[in-house]
């Protein structure tokens, strides 16, 4: 954590969500440390072929746009109009109710009203009134439109990074509006001006780069994952041997590189391999894993509609250039929203690849019958239904769980019933959140959509306030301990807002749950998890 980042109680204290004495076209924006991202490296930008890269900074009263920006954007506006349909529909059909408003973990945590996402997509319709409209063009400030001017535009970007396009606000709106959708317009607004953040811009570059969002080269993924077989065979005495890039293999998997660079998703990462080594050694099933996609988070859904679906297109190439059946993808966020809702019509359907089935169940993924992906927690979660696989939950015994729903997943994918039926055979201890925090209803991290940076500190814990309430009401009553989800976003942002703001409690993915209570043959007395942590009951004779 910063140093300079307010202590939680602070925090706590200093939200105050009465509106200010201004209306909120005459209350000018103030973009204050804490609260945003770094302007993105020009590198970035020039790599992935987006226009007006520069050196910048948000704080300068000069951005340093060119010089017909105002028309860059008149004409990027019009376009995405005509282009998106929805669009259009979002922008005219608000009646501004403000049904989402308490609905927002980023207005709940800032207090500040332009993250209300009725306000926020205002921001946007105002000037869209202006410009498109004929009552916007006679009445002005009467009709609720405004002129783009430089502060206008600042006042875009302050806010459009501060939605984590998580979609809670779509689950409550009478007329079924996606704000996501709109910050992913204004964002690609944005990028016409070169106004992108760099916990974004240069991700996106790296997986042009190297496959992946980290820049890690090929060899580089290859030695992580043999450090996790080592780490795997002192835990358990079992050698795991991966797949890489093998042609003819039944199932290419695919996981988001943050799975194998970043604690704790790295322990997810370990329960994959014990997992795929399991169904090797006891089925002949074939997993093999790719150096070339070696990324399934789609940053390119933080960008841009064509960036997304260059990005989506690598794992479908290399599927191919290998020769599988179908994909396997892991535990990640972003990457299945992009495969469930857009992938059939930006690069589908996968016609090329067969038709999901477990070759060990025989059971159909219908779900993915265009896609050819099936999302790792339903290929777990039907073995253990139809009891192919050997576990034992007693080494999770020391852990109390509760499950975050990831929003992607769960409002993005509807992928809901299978995390959970995973954790309640892997270990006894399990406890729902409140019901309006979870499911469809969940709570944001506070940190998706690109917004898991450092020097965005104050906002992330301010956003994340929501989820660790309700985190902090099974602690209290449940003596919970463990917070589990199925994103590796969250298994980045999590722990940090754990520590802020419940520190009693873990992260963990659900597939270390998996490694954890998985049996192998020839294993070892197993005395510590994953996390090379003792298990209590199992330390040994000394106790150590």
């Amino acid at each position: 954590m910063p140093d300079d980042l307010f202590k939680s109680d602070e925090l706590l204290s200093k939200l105050d969500p009465t509106p200010p004495q201004t209306g909120w076209m005459d209350t000018p924006v103030q973009i204050r440390k804490g609260m945003y991202c770094y302007a993105s490296n020009p590198k970035s930008v020039e790599y992935v072929g987006l226009p007006n890269a520069r050196a910048w900074n948000p704080l300068d009263d000069d951005w340093k746009l060119p010089e017909n920006w105002e028309e860059i954007i008149f004409e990027g506006f019009r376009e995405r109009l005509d282009r998106f349909r929805s669009f259009k529909v979002f922008m005219d059909i608000c009646v501004r109710c403000g049904a989402c408003a308490d609905k927002c973990h980023s207005f709940i945590g800032t207090g500040d009203p332009k993250n209300m996402p009725v306000l926020r997509a205002e921001l946007l319709r105002s000037v869209y009134r202006k410009d498109f409209t004929t009552a916007g063009k006679i009445l002005g400030k009467l009709a609720g439109s405004r002129k783009l001017t430089l502060d206008v535009l600042k006042e875009w970007w302050y806010y459009f990074f501060q939605c984590t396009e998580c979609r809670r606000c779509s689950v409550f709106c009478p007329f079924g509006i996606d704000t996501a959708e709109i910050t992913i317009m204004a964002r690609e607004l944005f990028n016409l001006l070169g106004l992108n953040i760099d916990w974004i811009a240069t991700p996106v570059a790296n997986c042009y780069r190297t496959g992946n969002h980290l820049g890690i080269q090929p060899h580089a993924f290859k030695d992580m994952l043999n450090f996790f077989v080592d780490d795997i065979e002192d835990i358990t005495g079992v050698h795991v041997e991966p797949s890489f890039n093998k042609k003819g293999a039944d199932i290419l998997f695919i996981t988001p590189s943050g799975d194998i660079f970043t604690d704790p998703g790295t322990y997810t990462a370990m329960g994959y391999l014990i997992l795929f080594h399991f169904l090797k050694e006891q089925y002949g099933f074939d997993i093999t894993w790719s150096t070339y996609a070696s990324e399934g988070g789609n940053f390119g859904s933080f960008t841009s509609h064509e960036t997304m679906k260059r990005l989506n297109s690598k794992m479908y190439a290399e599927a191919q250039r290998l020769g599988v059946k179908w994909i396997l993808g892991g535990e990640c966020g972003h990457m299945w929203r992009v495969i469930h809702q857009y992938m059939d019509t930006m690069n589908g359907p996968a016609d090329f690849l067969a038709e999901p089935v477990s070759p060990i169940t025989g059971t159909k993924f219908e779900n993915a019958k265009a896609t050819k992906v099936v999302h790792i927690t339903e290929f777990t979660a039907d073995l253990i239904k139809q009891g192919k696989l050997d576990l034992n939950p007693g080494r999770n015994d020391h852990l109390r769980v509760t499950y975050h729903d990831s929003c992607n997943t769960s409002r993005g994918m509807g992928l809901l019933d299978e995390p959970r039926y995973i954790i309640k055979n892997t270990c006894k201890n399990f406890y729902e959140m409140p019901r309006n925090t979870i499911r469809e209803q969940t709570f944001c991290c506070g940190s998706g959509s690109g917004l898991n940076a450092g020097e965005n500190m104050e906002l992330r814990m301010a956003g994340s306030l929501p989820r660790a309430n309700a985190v902090k009401y099974v602690h209290e009553k449940h003596d919970v301990n463990m917070l589990a989800c199925i994103c590796a976003i969250d298994r980045a942002a999590l722990p940090a807002a754990m520590e802020y703001w419940v520190p009693d409690v873990d992260v963990t993915g659900v597939h270390e749950l998996v490694g954890n209570a998985l049996n192998l043959s020839g294993q070892n007395e197993r005395t510590t998890d994953l996390r090379s942590e003792p298990i209590p009951g199992l330390e040994g004779d000394d106790g150590e």
